[in-house]
């Protein structure tokens, strides 16, 4: 009789769900209008997420929508603000938000490259709080 001692299932405090080699996704968008937040839904929970702007337009990555609370007014997103410039977040999640500000009129440019474990979304909490949706005092 086979004994699974010792063996743990996919989850968020799995230290070998974020060891081994994830999981490849990528997508992004050729014509992101201004003043257009675009959501990114993993189907697993990422290992970490990079976004690279194809474009001279600003664009915002944040892991809350912006209807959610003071993430623009609150700075609690990267900004990303030429033609090949990037930002990988380290970070587990289940989405992440893309949005671009007015841009003087032009469509932004850009790709998301996500490393995913095998855990299911589900598991993933809401990414909220001090830093993320609220001010920092």
């Amino acid at each position: 009789m086979a004994s699974h001692i010792g063996w743990s299932p996919p989850g968020l405090a799995n230290v070998g769900s974020y060891q081994v080699a994830g999981q490849p996704y990528v997508s992004g968008h050729g014509a992101h209008p201004p003043l257009h937040e675009e959501q990114y839904q993993f189907p697993y929970v990422t290992k970490n997420v990079t976004v690279v702007n194809h474009s001279s337009n600003t664009i915002r990555i944040h892991f809350n929508s912006t209807s959610s609370g003071p993430v623009i007014s609150g700075l609690h997103y990267v900004e990303l603000d030429s033609d090949e410039d990037s930002f990988t977040f380290n970070a587990k999640c289940k989405q992440i938000f893309v949005s671009a500000p007015a841009n003087g009129g032009n469509d932004a440019s850009y790709r998301v490259i996500a490393e995913l474990t095998g855990i299911d979304r589900k598991s993933m909490y809401d990414l909220t709080g001090s830093g993320l949706t609220e001010h920092l005092v």
